[in-house]
């Protein structure tokens, strides 16, 4: 089983990954959707209004069509299950990405956690946490935060 992770590691942070996998499945997009089934499954299995988010944020973010993030979402919940902790995920994300890019991830994060309507601290610690290993300061993360849930708070202009 070691040898098994060992390999998955290998594998999700070498820079010569194999050419043959799709969808950047061994760089940022498996690593990001790693860090998101992390998040939306901290309080439990995930609900429907955050699974149908992580689907809207792969899908328009990454630009991928809905088998494509289908594949991609049934690859990180295999890597995030097998992972150890969140470096494996935000190293390659520091790697890959520029500091606006990284901005992004969290703010999609974000995103997810409010998804809900319900915040919990074990939510909030991992953005946190994965806020500080990509280089993002606590005031861009708070601003983030505060952005996002204002969002979700404001009425919606259709009803």
């Amino acid at each position: 089983m070691l040898d098994r992770l060992r390999h998955f590691i290998v594998d999700v942070i070498s820079p010569e990954a194999p050419e043959t996998r799709s969808f950047d499945e061994t760089g940022c997009k498996l690593a990001a959707t790693a860090l998101f089934i992390h998040i939306i499954s901290l309080d439990g299995a995930p609900s429907d209004v955050e699974i149908r988010k992580l689907h809207e944020l792969i899908e328009t973010r990454f630009g991928l069509d809905p088998g494509t993030a289908n594949k991609l979402i049934t690859s990180a919940t295999l890597a995030e299950g097998e992972a150890v902790d969140l470096y494996q995920f935000t190293s390659v994300l520091m790697r890959s990405l520029n500091d606006e890019d990284r901005l992004r991830i969290v703010e999609m994060m974000w995103e997810l956690v409010y998804a809900d309507d319900h915040v919990s601290e074990f939510e909030e610690n991992v953005v946190w946490r994965a806020a500080d290993l990509l280089a993002i300061s606590s005031r861009d993360r708070i601003k983030l935060k505060h952005r996002v849930g204002s969002r979700r708070s404001a009425p919606d202009p259709a009803t």
